[in-house]
This record gives C-alpha cells, sequence and structure tokens, in this order.
C-alpha cells in the first residue's frame, strides 16, 4: 500500500501487481510519512479522540493513526483529515479484506510527499 500525500492517492500492489488506485484525504496538518505494517485492524472502530466519530474498516498502522473509511467521500482527492488516511468505505473494506487475507505481517504501507 503506498499513500501519495501529494496525490492524494492510494496505489495497491498485491503479489507484485498493480491492483487499484483510489482517491483519499490524508492530514491537513500531519499524516506521518514513512514505512509501517497494519498494527491493528478493527471493523467497526470509533474515535475516541474525535467525539466517536466513526472509522470504519480501520487499519491502524502508527499509533491513533489509522487508514479508515469515511462519510465525508466529497473530500476524497483534497488534504481534511486530523492525520488519518480516509478512504471511501467500499474501498476501505475492500483494503480491510485484502489485509486480512494477506495478513498484517505481509502488509507495507508507505506514506510518501
Amino acid at each position: 500500500i503506498t499513500v501519495d500525500k501529494a496525490k492524494q492517492r492510494m496505489f495497491g500492489t498485491v503479489e507484485g501487481e498493480h491492483r487499484y488506485t483510489w482517491p483519499v484525504s490524508t492530514g491537513i496538518g500531519n499524516t506521518p510519512s514513512g514505512s509501517y505494517k497494519p498494527q491493528v485492524l478493527s471493523r467497526n472502530h470509533r474515535s475516541r479522540l474525535f467525539n466517536d466519530a466513526p472509522m470504519p474498516f480501520a487499519i491502524f498502522y502508527d499509533g491513533h493513526y489509522a487508514i479508515h473509511g469515511t462519510v465525508a467521500v466529497s473530500q476524497l482527492g483534497t488534504r481534511a483529515s486530523k492525520g488519518c488516511v480516509r478512504l471511501h468505505p467500499s474501498n476501505a473494506a475492500a483494503l480491510f479484506s485484502l489485509v486480512r487475507q494477506y495478513g498484517s505481517g505481509n502488509t507495507v504501507i508507505r506514506i510518501v510527499n
């Protein structure tokens, strides 16, 4: 999984084959760059930091930072989050399923500028 903050796009490769390109919303302020492994998967997560906001199909990769679905689909393609990587809910569900299928140990999340 590669998240390009400049392009506001996520690119996914499975078994060496490019499989998807999806619009995302990264942080207005800070979405940390780097390489990560998924730490926790939570299908129906709600944010304790942001007024119980729904974070469906959350894949936590760096503390409280996660890739997750959003209801704010009109903002996808622009920086709009508090720091997480937001996806369309159907894309978040597909990504969540892929990470579960292949395993967190076989998944790399790269966040690039």
